[in-house]
């Protein structure tokens, strides 16, 4: 006799029901699997590019604004801060590196950051192509911009102005493609480096353009001479601490100066505890449907016993053990919930993809990892268990089946 093959006859004999009850199994296991693989991913992505950054200096606003735009380059900045400031405030001996940045430009969404050769050490980023960027309007370019962009060694494009791609264009001057990044799986992988002067020289370059074509053009050089004396400027400078002991400076900076100094591991943590709170709540959603899922197979197996009490009886008459009906009952709430497993690992996936595409489209972060977790193989233990004890329940009720009873009333 084989098992199996009667357990798969008796679910396709309830079709209705045996396709709610493996549902809801499927559900609750889609949940907490896409859950487990986002958590995983979006985990690793934070830790890996804050990794070595201890502070962020920058202007008044948002902390956790300032390093999601600085370290993440998901966000828009605080605003500019002068160079000079920042660079007086980190000579503390307290300070072993401060790598400034410069943002507020981009190419087809694609950030350009001005910065130096820190930075690039910093991710530990090696080129893959060409070589790195040195004079004004050379940039070397992320993995992934080249491969979006098309962009190649010695192409020329120009930025255009805001973070979003819709801003207006710096047509007058053009970058030029010197060198292009390894994939490093960091936010490297998505940006365009450039020297600081270029921001700069871009902006005063703009500057001059529209100021030539005011009125007044007379007073030209007049007005160029006092732009190009203004004071230097940054968007924020990333800091790494010599020792624990620089949390000191990040206090007396926020205390006595017009800059924010925004600590990574305060403002992420706290952003993953705002997080935890939906997680959790979806997570707890995930458990009960499973619980739910589980009540369904042994409602729907008490009723398949019921109904089916003469053709057990018969089956135990014709010399069917006790034991192999009651396996072949464990059978059909395991099979849900083996067939809700594979589901719901397939609909995470498909799940985690759709997330990934919208992901990458708007910040360029891809969450494309879709390996088996650890901890996806303790739901399949929790489904499995949930399976058999609801099928284990009704179950029992072959063990105190009176065969002569049940046929004699038939």
């Amino acid at each position: 006799m084989n098992l199996f093959k009667i357990s798969w006859a008796n679910l396709k004999d309830k079709p209705l029901s045996s396709f709610l009850s493996g549902l809801l199994m499927t559900l609750g296991i889609t949940i907490i699997s896409l859950l487990l693989l986002l958590n995983k991913q979006l985990d690793e992505q934070f830790s890996r590019n804050v990794k070595g950054i201890d502070m962020v200096l920058g202007a008044k606003g948002s902390p956790l604004q300032l390093i999601l735009s600085s370290i993440y380059q998901i966000d828009s900045p605080t605003g500019n801060i002068p160079l000079e400031d920042a660079e007086r405030l980190t000579r503390n001996p307290m300070i072993k590196t401060a790598i400034p940045l410069s943002m507020g430009d981009s190419y087809k969404t694609f950030r350009i950051v001005g910065t130096n050769k820190k930075y690039v050490d910093h991710f530990e980023a090696t080129v893959d192509q060409g070589a790195l960027f040195q004079k004004d309007l050379e940039v070397t370019i992320g993995a992934r911009v080249a491969e979006t962009t098309g962009l190649k060694l010695g192409d020329t494009f120009s930025g255009s102005h805001g973070l979003d791609g819709n801003g207006e264009e710096h047509g007058e001057t053009k970058y030029k493609v010197v060198g292009i990044f390894n994939p490093s799986n960091s936010v490297i992988d998505q940006l365009i480096l450039t020297p600081l002067s270029s921001v700069w020289a871009i902006h005063e370059h703009h500057e001059e353009h529209e100021g030539e074509e005011h009125e007044g053009e007379t007073h030209a050089d007049e007005d160029h001479d006092h732009e190009a004396e203004a004071p230097r400027e940054i968007t924020s400078m990333l800091v790494k601490f010599r020792n624990p002991m620089g949390m000191m400076v990040a206090r007396g900076i926020n205390d006595n100066s017009k800059l924010l100094a925004a600590l990574p591991a305060i403002e992420i943590n706290r952003l993953f505890d705002l997080l935890g709170i939906g997680v959790d709540t979806l997570r707890g959603l995930a458990v009960a449907i499973m619980l739910i899922a589980g009540i369904s197979v042994f409602v729907s197996l008490y009723n398949s016993l019921k109904e089916r009490k003469y053709e057990m009886a018969l089956m135990l008459s014709m010399g069917a053990g006790r034991t192999q009906l009651f396996g072949m009952l464990l059978l059909e709430g395991l099979t849900l919930s083996l067939i809700g497993f594979i589901l719901g690992l397939v609909f995470s996936r498909i799940g985690l993809l759709l997330f990934s595409m919208r992901a990458e489209r708007n910040f360029h972060y891809s969450l494309n990892n879709l390996s088996i977790l650890p901890e996806e193989w303790l739901v399949l233990g929790v489904a499995v268990l949930i399976g058999i004890i609801a099928a284990a329940l009704p179950a029992l009720g072959v063990y105190r089946m009176n065969i002569s009873q049940t046929l004699a009333e038939e």
